[in-house]
């Protein structure tokens, strides 16, 4: 008797897990609408080309081209975040350390917040503003509670890491909703 109860809790475990595994993959390709029915944060991302325009006497200045309105801009080719008020004026920019997942260029809206976790390289981490995800990994924003070494480039992260007071002001800034432009 022991060993078709076995066989029973061995085959409503594979289904379930079939079962979770079919929901995942219609999921993925049925992802809700955002804020005002724009796509969701894994939608395809517009994906500009070319390099957003830089001032190359102020490089720390907002990009053209890099959208209009409140928003978080993000450039994967010099590491720095700007947070672009409703006016269009740049309310704070700061550096920051990618994780060695990026995400595509595009435009995304933050789509959860978390106060803390642990990021998935182990660090306790805070102020956690996610947007997108890539290949199942969360992309988002996030301060060490500690100091950390840098990432180890053989771990896939998403984190995008900023220093502890920049991550307060992000997770002030970077409500549910906020549109989240990544450049090159």
């Amino acid at each position: 008797m022991a060993g078709t109860s076995s066989v029973i809790v061995a085959g409503l475990t594979a289904a379930a897990v079939g079962a979770v595994g079919f929901l995942t993959y219609q999921a993925r390709g049925t992802e809700p609408a955002g804020p005002s029915g724009r796509p969701g944060a894994s939608a395809s991302p517009s994906v500009t080309a070319s390099k957003a325009p830089r001032d190359r006497r102020h490089p720390t200045a907002l990009p053209s081209g890099s959208g209009t309105g409140e928003r978080v801009v993000y450039s994967l080719d010099d590491d720095r975040v700007w947070l672009v008020g409703q006016t269009g004026e740049v309310q704070r920019t700061f550096k920051v350390e990618p994780g060695t997942l990026d995400p595509p260029p595009g435009t995304y809206w933050v789509t959860s917040r978390s106060a803390a976790t642990t990021g998935t390289d182990g660090t306790p981490i805070e102020h956690v503003v996610r947007f997108t995800a890539v290949d199942g990994l969360a992309i988002g924003f996030s301060a060490a509670i500690a100091a950390q070494a840098s990432a180890d480039p053989n771990l896939r992260t998403g984190g995008i890491r900023e220093k502890r007071d920049d991550g307060l002001a992000m997770w002030n800034f970077a409500t549910r909703g906020v549109r989240v432009v990544v450049i090159r």
